[in-house]
């Protein structure tokens, strides 16, 4: 029988990219899933988040919420991801420790590691180097969590565990070019140059770096697979284990998008870390493998964001 059968699961963040695949996922239908929207729960606020479990009955917590965003945004508004990410992670990690909760998954993200970390990154090079400057903030806010799990662990005997999610895509991702990944910027820039008949693309920086991308859904089924297996490790690489260079994954996206003008670099921009590949030994250990492949994620996410011209959900 499944660890969730029966259980009480608050998923936090349940409405964004990463909250809505725990949503779809058929293994969280045999839990009971406290799944709050942001009017309905406020997890910045300390206050709502302790009257939530104090009327709630929680047994085990997913901590996907968080404020996220792209090289621009992380570069703009450094105080913002620090401090509400900080706020998130303190409010509901001690409060789910006062009231019993005694398994917590926080999920963190692999710019967590050093910016010129050795290749692929494994989990003991975290704190072992200085971070991509463009998002320190929020690199630090997520190094804090992981901290924060472990202590309480140590001092409260709780089995409270981190994870370190790649670079995720997928339905319900942000289209905003102001605040964006990079795959889902380049959807929409290849999708927007298509439609108005534009003749160039114009992209940040040299096309040289190197990420690793998963589908939100595979991230889902990994992070449920942590859950039941992975009991022993308490931070946890995330990812499929191969990476692309971001010039050949803007032609990959332009091919699926169908934009047949030129595309134009500009290094005057930031490239950010020159490569972010996870290890990810630990989680194959467990038995994991991913389903998706990257062509058929993309097709897929660019089918949704046809279909939802809005965009995303918010966290």
């Amino acid at each position: 029988m499944s660890m969730l059968q029966d259980k009480r699961v608050f998923v936090a963040g349940a409405y964004g990219l990463v909250g809505s695949a725990f949503r779809r996922h058929q293994a969280l239908s045999a839990a009971t899933l406290l799944i709050p929207r942001r009017e309905q729960l406020d997890v910045e606020s300390q206050v709502q988040v302790e009257d939530f479990f104090r009327k709630e009955s929680v047994d085990l917590v997913i901590l996907a919420a968080a404020k996220v965003g792209g090289i621009l945004s992380n570069q703009s508004f450094p105080a913002d991801f620090i401090r509400s990410n900080l706020a998130i992670q303190c409010n509901v990690i001690d409060a789910a420790y006062r009231h019993g909760v005694r398994r917590l998954l926080f999920l963190g993200s692999s710019c967590v590691y050093p910016k010129f970390a050795t290749q692929p990154i494994t989990e003991d090079q975290l704190l072992g180097g200085p971070l991509e400057p463009t998002n320190s903030a929020y690199a630090v806010a997520k190094i804090a969590g992981v901290e924060m799990c472990r202590a309480y662990n140590r001092q409260f005997g709780t089995s409270y565990q981190s994870v370190m999610p790649t670079n995720l895509y997928g339905p319900g991702d942000n289209f905003d070019l102001e605040n964006s990944h990079v795959l889902p910027a380049l959807l929409r820039k290849f999708h927007e140059a298509r439609t108005s008949g534009a003749t160039e693309v114009v992209l940040w920086g040299s096309g040289a770096p190197r990420r690793e991308f998963l589908h939100v859904d595979d991230m889902a089924d990994a992070c449920l697979c942590v859950l039941e297996k992975g009991r022993d490790e308490d931070l946890i690489n995330i990812g499929c284990g191969e990476d692309i260079a971001i010039r050949d994954l803007a032609e990959l996206v332009r091919g699926i998008v169908g934009f047949t003008g030129r595309v134009r670099w500009d290094s005057s921009k930031p490239d950010g870390t020159p490569r972010k590949l996870l290890d990810v030994s630990r989680l194959r250990a467990l038995g994991w493998r991913p389903r998706i492949d990257l062509a058929t994620g993309i097709e897929r996410t660019y089918e949704w964001f046809r279909e939802n011209p809005a965009g995303r959900s918010q966290e």
